[in-house]
């Protein structure tokens, strides 16, 4: 089916097929259905239902756009999905007032990938169903380049990369844990700065792309990223005297000190590795100028 229909992502053809819009020789197809051969198949497109979101006018930091995609630096704090308890002001709303009808994927309107509210810098938006059928395959396959920058607590190692199971913690389901799980989850880092012996900034690299990666297997290690309320690192701040140079760092990011700085992979259309930085936001390079004061 997809051959049939490649400019259709797979989520998009999975769900023709369970509401019946795939029809074999008059009837309606099953996704496991095998074909004999000689078998007459249509494909019936509905227009996209109303998703109830609202498009805003909210400001969007482009890095590029083109007629296939784009690639946005999200800031802090902008969650990028509608939810139950942010139904506004997120990088969707943006989306529909910036691109109206222009963009792939239904109610993910073309979201590749997400980052936390909290994690600022690159994320990339698909315009087209094939694209984003492109992109999602280039990341599930992990042949797209994924650094971010971390301010971390303690003495990190020079470099180090950790393979660990990964999954839902299991007294609190809204942290995960490196300690149990069926997944699996990579992650490699080098220190590109230190600030004595109790914070450093890192770059760090994901080979997978689990919820809350980075946060979880660096504080499992024993390094919680700064000002991150979930996973350690503001616990470690409040043991800390008020006028300590680490906390009054953290204080100056005031969120989980995550910010994804490279992204690269393949354009859809060209097949040319593209690649795209978004630059440290002001929020991280104040937190590193008091490291370095202190």
């Amino acid at each position: 089916m997809s051959r049939l229909a490649p400019s259709l992502s797979r989520a998009r053809v999975q769900r023709l097929l369970a509401d019946g819009h795939v029809l074999v020789d008059g009837r309606p197809a099953k996704a496991a259905a095998r074909l004999r051969g000689n078998e007459r198949i249509a494909v019936e497109i509905p227009d996209p239902e109303p998703s109830g979101v609202v498009p805003q006018d909210l400001p969007l930091a482009v890095l590029h756009q083109d007629r296939d995609l784009l690639v946005l630096d999200k800031r802090a704090g902008m969650v990028v999905h509608p939810a139950r308890g942010t139904p506004h002001s997120t990088v969707v709303n943006a989306l529909l007032h910036r691109l109206g009808g222009d963009a792939a994927g239904g109610d993910r309107l073309g979201l590749v990938h997400r980052l936390d509210k909290e994690t600022s810098g690159c994320l990339v938006v698909a315009r087209t169903e094939a694209v984003l059928a492109d992109l999602q395959a280039q990341f599930q396959a992990r042949t797209v380049d994924k650094v971010y920058l971390a301010l971390v607590h303690g003495r990190l190692p020079d470099e180090g990369r950790l393979e660990t199971p990964y999954g839902r913690h299991p007294r609190d389901r809204k942290r995960f844990t490196s300690r149990e799980g069926s997944r699996r989850a990579l992650t490699e880092w080098r220190v590109l700065e230190r600030f004595g012996d109790r914070a450093a900034l890192a770059e760090v690299t994901l080979h997978t792309g689990r919820t809350h990666q980075i946060r979880v297997h660096l504080s499992e290690a024993g390094y919680p990223v700064m000002a991150d309320a979930a996973y350690g690192g503001t616990r470690r701040e409040g043991r800390l005297a008020p006028d300590d140079p680490v906390r009054l760092a953290a204080a100056a990011v005031g969120r989980q000190a995550v910010h994804a700085w490279k992204l690269a992979f393949r354009h859809p259309r060209t097949g040319r590795l593209r690649r795209f930085e978004a630059p440290v936001p002001p929020d991280m390079l104040a937190a590193m100028e008091i490291l370095r004061r202190g």
